[in-house]
């Protein structure tokens, strides 16, 4: 099982919203994403989704947006983003997820020899544009963060990827308890997105961790091989 990663597709069939205010590469960009999965995932693979995956403001509005998701070949794990406002409780959630789709919130799910684990992440303290109530989520995420890996280790032993939605450090590359709490857990990939067009974004080093950056944008909507 190949394990691919692509953040932020930012789908809205329900209520299309175009994204390109961001830029000429998002035009068509629902097409793009669902041909970019098409042309390089396979029935046996597995897609890890880091969130921003609908700007639907209802469940009922973006399951369509989940079972498209789910259409295409292989199977999935979906993380929160800051735009997933339908995103409803974990339990709600999984009770209406499409057969192959999961979804990870403070906890962690092995599928196969692959454990994923992760949380949404927030503004990492230091950068540009942070405000106190930032510095409060942010420990709230780093926390979510701890028991989510709690979650993966105590699910035995695996590939474990790390899913983040946003970048564990900011744009300068400071270091950040929440990167530290990543490479003490030792994984073999942390994937993180949400930064879009020409905004800067670090994609730090972790000794024996494969480490992308995969907003979709970024990847040309094309999922990235994270693990062969």
């Amino acid at each position: 099982m190949r394990v691919f990663a692509i953040a932020d597709p930012h789908l809205s069939s329900r209520d299309p919203k175009p994204m390109d205010v961001f830029g000429g590469t998002w035009q068509r960009h629902p097409e793009a994403f669902f041909e970019g999965w098409c042309r390089v995932v396979g029935e046996d693979d597995l897609v890890l989704v880091p969130g921003d995956i609908s700007w639907a403001m209802r469940l009922e509005d973006a399951l369509p947006d989940l079972e498209a998701i789910a259409a295409l070949p292989g199977r999935s794990v979906l993380l929160r983003g800051n735009h997933d406002y339908w995103w409803p409780s974990l339990r709600k959630l999984r009770a209406v997820l499409p057969e192959g789709m999961h979804a990870i919130q403070h906890d962690a799910v092995r599928i196969g020899d692959v454990i994923v684990a992760g949380t949404r992440g927030w503004v990492v303290p230091g950068g540009p544009g942070g405000e106190a109530h930032d510095e409060r989520i942010y420990l709230r995420e780093l926390q979510r963060l701890r028991l989510s890996l709690a979650a993966a280790a105590s699910l035995g032993s695996g590939r474990l990827v790390v899913m983040l939605h946003f970048p564990p450090t900011n744009p300068r590359g400071d270091a950040s308890e929440m990167l530290a709490a990543v490479a003490a857990a030792a994984p073999h990939a942390l994937v993180f997105g949400h930064v879009h067009g020409d905004a800067p974004v670090h994609v730090p080093t972790i000794p024996g961790t494969v480490v992308r950056f995969v907003a979709a944008d970024a990847l040309r909507f094309e999922p990235a091989l994270i693990l062969p």
